[in-house]
Parts: C-alpha cells; structure tokens; sequence
C-alpha cells in the first residue's frame, strides 16, 4: 500500500509539474515579448527554453479529478504533455535564433487565439518556433499578450493617374509649381487667380496652349484675336502674347502659357466692360456693371472650336457697336478685312541709278506686298520689289508721324506703319466704342420684344426700338453743359403721369429759387409755385398741373438717383434749334402724346391707345398709367454713330467727354482706370441761407409740412401718415 501511495504521489507530483512548467512557458514567453530587442539574453534563459514544453495552439483546459489515476491505468502522466524536454540540443540553438529575426512587436500584437505556425517539409508544426495561445484559462494573461493588433507601417499614397501626356508633364509639373508658389505674380485679380488655379488644377495643370511644345489650334486663335485687338478700340500692347518660339525648356513653356491666359481675361474683361470704369469719367454717369466670369471664359474659349470667335464674343453685341467697328476698319484703310501687319525683317532700301551707266537697284522682299497694302499702294500690288514708288510712299509716311524722312524701311517704321492709325475721327470712334461696353449687353425687356428706349444726347434724339428695329423716334432738348449736364443712365420707366404736378428739382430750389426769393419773396407766387417744408426738413417747391406746368401735359417716369425724367414742355419754340442743351437736366420730349401712345402699346397691346386718346385725358389731375412690364431706358453720349443710310455722322462732344476720355486712354494705366471712383451727392437735407420774411408756405400753422420726401413726391413711395385735417387758406403775401 505504501508502494501504492507512493506511486500515486509521484504521479500527482509529475501533474503539479506539468502545470507548473504551463505556467512558466505563458509568463516567460510574456517577458519575452515585451522585451524590446526581443534577444535572449543568457544562455542559461535559452535552456529553460527548450527543456520547457510548450503547449499546442488549442485551448487546453484545466486538469480535473479524472486526471488523477493510479500509474497502472496511466503508466506514463507526463505523456499528456509535449515532450519538449526530451528535444535535442540543436533545436534550442534553432528556437534561440528565430526570434531573434522577428521583432518583438511581432509577437506581443499577435491576435488573441491565432499563432504563425512556420510549417516543416513533412507539413507538420514546429513546435519550438510557434507562438504560444494569447491566453488560456488557466492562467493569467499579461495586458501585452492580448493587445489590439497594431496598425501596420504608413505607406505613401499611391499617386493617382496623370491623365497629361508624358511630354508634357514636365511642363504641367512647372505649371503646378508656379501657381503654387507665386500665382499672383501672373493674376493679381483675386477672382483671376482662384479660377486660374482651379481650372488648371482640374485638367492636372497639363498646358492650355501648347502640346508636346507645339501651338494648339485654341492658342493660335487667341493670339491672333489678340494681336489684332486695335480693330476692336483697343490697345493691343494692353494684352501681350509671350514668345513661344524662345521657349524651350519646361520652365519657359509654363511660364508663356501663364502670361497667355493672363492676356486673355484681360482681354475678355476690358472686351466686356470696358478699359475704364465710368466713374472714372464724372460723377452723373450710372450703368448697372456686367462684369466677366473668369471661371467661364476659361471654359468657353479653351473649350470652343473657334477660340478667336470665342474670345470676341465678349465685345459689345449691339448692331450700333458692330458698324463703328466697320467704319473704325475704313478709316485706318483696312476695309473688312483682317488687320494686315509688315513682319519684322532686314532694312529695306532704294538705290536709284545715278547714271545712264548704273542700274537702280530694287530689292526684292515678301513683305513688300504687305506694305503696299499698308500704304495704299493699289499699282501693281502683288510685286515685291522695294521700287521707287514704295520708297517715296514710306518717306512720306516718315513724314507723317514724325520720323526721319529717308525712305528706308527700318524696324522704327515697321512698328509705326503697324500702329493703329490715328486721328480726329478714329479717336472719336474708338471713345465711342468704349462707351459701348459701358452699356448692358441686353438693352431691351424679352417678354415684349426687347423694347426699349435709347435717348442719345449729342444728336438730341430719342428712339423706341423693338425686335431690333425702330418703332417711333422724336427730337428732344437735353441739359446744359456743366452741372445741368444730362446724366448717362439705365433705368426702367414704370409708368406715365398725365398732367403731373411739378416737383422742382432740389438743385433748381437751393441753386435758383431760393435766392430769388431773398431778391423778391413773392416770386414764387407769381410764377404759381408752392413753397413746402418736407418732414426731412428740405424745402420743397412745386407747380401743380396745368396748360403752363414746366412739365406739360405728360410725364415719363423711371426712378433713378440723377431725379430726372422725360417729359412734355410748353417751350416749343426750342424742338426747331440745331442744339438742343437748355434743359436742368431732365430731357424734354418734342411729341409726348404720340411717345406715350407707342410706349403704352408695346407694354399694353390690346388697350389701343392712340394720341387723341392720351389728349383726351389732359386735366387738372394727375393719372398714372402703369406698365405691367417696365421698359429700359438707356441714355447714351454717341458723338459718333451710323445712320439709317449706313453713313457715319459724327456729333458735337457738347459735355466735353470724349476729350477727357481720349486723354486718360493714353496717359493713365489701365488698373487705375478700372477702379471705381466713389463720387459724393449733393444734400439739400436743409435749407441754404434764411427764408426771407414774408414768403408764403402752402400750409397752416407751421412752416413744416408732413408731406413726402421729393423722391417720393417725383418717383412714388412709401404713403407718409396722414395729417391732422386743416382748413383750405388761400396763399398770400404780406
């Protein structure tokens, strides 16, 4: 029994053992992993090691009772366990240098319950190079053991497809950088540059204009429309095209492919609106602004199969407009026709023969026919021999513009023969070609045919348009020059007022009436005028309606800052002058019954108003006619136009604009013209001066009425609360 027992103690002992060494293979590989070289560091470890077995990659559970028999039902216990102590020396060795390969990270973040096995020839597991189970519920796990996987090492990004062609990616990398780095030295317009960068960064910054090198068809259209800008009214040199020819390394091209968009949009912004902003010109000039898209001018020409049509698209559409551009191609001896150009080359020269012995010399030179074209010369135009005729008739053309009269043609006169020609007439068309921008690129309301009114100042005509032609035109008397100048405006006429009552402008009452009344305070009595006090404070005189009102019998209203209008006008007499300029700036209407008939039948076709029925309505009070569809009414300052018949007519410049314009078109820069210029109204919030005792005001008690404000009086507005009633008084003087 003694035997016995012993037996079974021993047998007990060698399980406790087997535990034990579980134990201490789960803790040691723990320690292990958490080391950071993850080297052994003695031999003595590498030892324990291998003479201790480690368990399978499954779970083991826990020993119960029935692991506990006698050695004669069990004659061997520790055959339960991996017989890893019986393993010969060399595969310790083995154990000892794999995980010194692998790094610790390797085996502390090894997902819970997996291990790598690393697989022998036979397909069998190598026991002494698999990773223990993360855990077992035998025992406790370290926190290193059961960690979450570790993220693996950040790669690059894998860079996305370049839809640019390999040759030109070193010009789009160029591109890239450019703008990266210093795009506003290209685009100092702030909306320029966004749309700059973002439309190349959309197309991988490959080149606009070139490919592999060479010109695109869209580039050669854009410098050809730019170079030929002064058939426009404009400066070419305003917009310079680079020399692709010079550039030939990735840098050159990006840099010239910059500059080229740059001439573009300036192009197709001084196009649209104008080389100069109209606040530039004087404080009573007021258009509604059409500013270009940059974003869209980029897509529309880059992406059009004609790029220069693209890019003159932005001109001024109006057929007005159209014809000054043929008439400026006639005056420079152009014709129709493209802008002819001398190319640049070796100097021309003329030798004639000075003895019967000699033989005069003439050149012969491509250009030559070019030039005869320049100058005019029709004889024998496809020669290109420099002769004598072509000699005399550059000389003269030296001449002309000031240089040295030899008859040589150098590179001084190739660039002078390629200027725009100038003179009187062209400099007027050119301002008139400006103001053009100036106006919308619709003048007319679509939902009545594109009707509008265009009121031009210098030739004091007025004429209502619709579907593109003339309807009605009548003559008109406009303001005087200085501060009675008539403004340049668009606005909308919202309606007619028959037999209106006069609101006198403020500037006629602080600048005429109220000095006339510190001369004679009855004046204003006399002339049938009533004086007011507005609830602003402003003096406020006015006519009521009548065959002798100022303004007629008709009114023609469109809201505007200016306060002016058309109107009728009891002055006759004034419709059979040449010059027309006697007016305080509103514009007086030589037929105004026949005016309103045709306005009212356009915004009003089935009504059938005529004249007589307009007349049929004069009285003593006011009647509004409203439009149910406003039309626009652009006064204009066209001191060069062309007529009915084709002919161009050139006017007074009676306001003396196109001077001021011309004179700022040379000597100022276009940034600084493009600038808005805020211009200061005058305020009649109070009066000037002391009303002089024994002036009449139309009101009882008090000298301040609570009337509306003269805009709301002239234009209409909100309805002032009403006033206490008050007896009717008859208006008298002391």
């Amino acid at each position: 029994m003694m035997r016995d027992c012993s037996k079974s103690r021993a047998g007990f002992d060698r399980v406790l053992m087997a535990v034990a060494a579980t134990f201490l293979t789960v803790s040691a590989t723990s320690a292990m992993a958490q080391q950071a070289d993850g080297a052994r560091n003695s031999a003595a470890e590498l030892a324990i090691d291998a003479a201790i077995p480690r368990p399978e990659s499954a779970n083991v559970p826990p020993p119960t009772v029935n692991d506990f028999k006698p050695d004669a039902a069990k004659p061997d216990v520790t055959a339960s366990v991996p017989d890893a102590a019986k393993a010969p020396a060399p595969d310790a060795t083995k154990t000892a240098e794999k995980p010194a390969a692998t790094p610790p990270s390797a085996v502390a973040t090894a997902p819970a319950g997996k291990t790598e096995d690393s697989k022998n020839d036979a397909g069998k597991t190598d026991t002494a190079t698999t990773t223990p189970a993360a855990t077992t519920p035998a025992v406790s796990t370290p926190a290193t053991a059961t960690a979450t996987p570790a993220a693996e090492p950040a790669t690059e990004p894998v860079k996305a497809a370049s839809n640019v062609p390999a040759a030109d990616q070193p010009v789009a990398d160029k591109l890239r950088d450019m703008l990266s780095a210093k795009s506003s030295h290209y685009f100092d317009r702030k909306a320029e540059r966004a749309a700059v960068e973002k439309y190349y960064t959309a197309h991988d910054f490959a080149p606009l204009w070139t490919q592999g090198g060479a010109l695109t068809e869209p580039a050669k259209g854009v410098i050809a429309r730019l170079k030929g800008a002064a058939s426009d009214g404009l400066n070419a040199e305003d917009y310079p095209v680079p020399d692709f020819t010079a550039a030939t390394n990735p840098d050159a091209l990006a840099e010239a492919d910059l500059k080229l968009t740059a001439s573009m949009l300036d192009y197709a912004r001084q196009a649209q609106s104008g080389r100069m902003h109209w606040s530039q010109v004087s404080g009573d000039i007021s258009y509604p602004e059409h500013p270009v898209d940059p974003s869209e001018v980029l897509a529309n020409v880059t992406g059009a199969k004609d790029a220069s049509a693209a890019l003159d698209s932005y001109n001024p559409p109006q057929k007005l407009y159209r014809e000054l551009k043929k008439k400026l191609a006639e005056l420079r001896g152009q014709g129709d026709g493209p802008v002819i150009q001398v190319a640049d080359g070796p100097a021309l020269k003329f030798t004639p023969s000075r003895s019967k012995k000699e033989t005069a010399v003439a050149v012969e030179d491509p250009r030559v026919p070019q030039l005869r074209t320049k100058l005019g010369i029709t004889e024998n135009a496809g020669d290109d021999h420099y002769d004598a005729k072509v000699a005399e008739a550059v000389r003269k053309f030296q001449e002309s513009v000031e240089l040295k009269p030899t008859g040589i043609l150098d590179d001084r006169t190739v660039k002078a023969i390629n200027s725009p020609k100038r003179d009187k007439q062209i400099d007027t068309v050119i301002v008139n070609m400006e103001r053009w921008r100036w106006l919308p690129r619709d003048l007319g309301a679509p939902a009545i045919g594109d009707a509008y009114v265009i009121l031009n100042i210098p030739d004091y005509t007025l004429k209502v348009m619709q579907h593109g032609a003339q309807v009605w035109t009548t003559k008109v008397v406009t303001g005087k020059p200085g501060i009675h100048a008539t403004p340049l405006l668009t606005e909308t006429m919202k309606y007619i007022t028959v037999n209106p009552t006069w609101n006198v402008p403020p500037s006629i009452v602080y600048g005429e009436y109220l000095p006339a009344l510190q001369q004679d305070p009855t004046v204003l009595e006399r002339m049938g005028l009533r004086l007011e006090h507005n609830r602003d404070g402003s003096v406020h005189i006015s006519q009521p309606p009548g065959d002798g009102n100022a303004l007629g019998r008709v009114r023609f209203n469109f809201p505007n800052k200016f306060l002016v209008y058309q109107h009728d006008t009891p002055d006759k007499y004034l419709f059979a002058k040449d010059e027309r300029a006697f007016s305080h700036g509103c514009m007086r209407v030589q037929n105004p019954d026949q005016y309103a008939s045709i306005l009212l039948n356009i915004t009003e076709p089935n009504e059938h108003y005529t004249p007589e029925k307009i007349r049929s309505m004069y009285g003593s009070s006011e009647i509004d006619l409203k439009f149910p569809t406003p039309i626009p009414v652009n006064i204009t300052y066209q001191t060069a136009f062309v007529d009915d018949a084709g002919k161009l007519q050139f006017r007074k410049d009676v306001y003396g604009r196109d001077g001021l314009m011309l004179s700022m078109l040379r000597n100022s820069k276009n940034k600084d013209m493009e600038t808005i210029v805020a211009h200061s109204q005058p305020s009649y919030s109070h009066p000037v001066g002391n009303i002089p005792s024994g002036t009449s005001f139309a009101s009882d008690n008090s000298p301040y009425s609570s009337g509306p404000s003269f805009f709301e009086r002239l234009f209409g507005g909100p309805t002032p609360a009403p006033a206490p009633p008050r007896p009717q008084r008859r208006i008298f003087t002391r």
